[in-house]
């Protein structure tokens, strides 16, 4: 009994420090590491990772939070599929008005992509909520999985290690969810193969 608590107590654990909102941060902070970029002066790399991690982490997390407590519902019944669009809703509004003030303040296009691509999936999530329930949670780590793919591509350097990590915490995220019984195994490689795509598809064409 201690040990099948300690297994959900991790798996829950590892589905709050791996949230869905975190994809734009990571991209960014992988952007300023492994490119050009990294020679801009910190003070800006700075205010930019404030403002996205404003608009796509804290702001639609409180948001929710609020809503959640609102309606009386734990974080197990928010899960289901027919309480999670207004979430949706909610981060979707949020990633748009991130993405509309990093134009406004004219940061430069691939960083606005990083955060028009997690919106992308989102928006992509969303939509096939409507019918059948997805796993956000691996589809923004497929989401890094397919940005560390264009970004080798576009800067020349070998991602493989770093794509090695991100399909090891793609395996561990995937099975909290499903110890969680939040998903089930086809809605969590969907999620992750979903995330690549709209990763790749967004960072190329937006």
């Amino acid at each position: 009994m201690r040990r099948d608590k300690s297994i959900i107590l991790t798996a829950r654990v590892v589905s709050m420090i791996f949230t869905p909102f975190y994809l734009p941060i990571v991209g960014l902070i992988a952007l300023f590491t492994l490119s050009y970029l990294s020679q801009m002066p910190w003070p800006y790399k700075l205010q930019v990772l404030a403002m996205v991690y404003l608009f796509t982490i804290l702001l639609p997390t409180i948001l929710i939070h609020l809503y959640r407590r609102y309606q009386g519902w734990s974080l197990i019944q928010l899960g289901s599929k027919e309480r999670r669009m207004v979430p949706y809703v909610i981060s979707i509004l949020c990633y748009f008005a991130c993405v509309y003030w990093m134009d406004n303040l004219h940061i430069p296009h691939f960083m606005g992509n990083i955060v028009s691509a997690a919106l992308f999936i989102q928006i992509v999530c969303a939509l096939i909520n409507v019918w059948w329930k997805i796993s956000t949670h691996t589809a923004a780590i497929g989401g890094v999985a397919g940005a560390l793919f264009v970004f080798g591509e576009y800067f020349a350097f070998n991602p493989v290690w770093w794509l090695c990590l991100v399909f090891v915490i793609a395996g561990v995220l995937g099975s909290s969810r499903m110890i969680l019984r939040q998903h089930t195994l086809p809605q969590v490689v969907a999620g992750f193969v979903i995330g690549i795509v709209c990763a790749i598809l967004g960072l190329i064409f937006l």
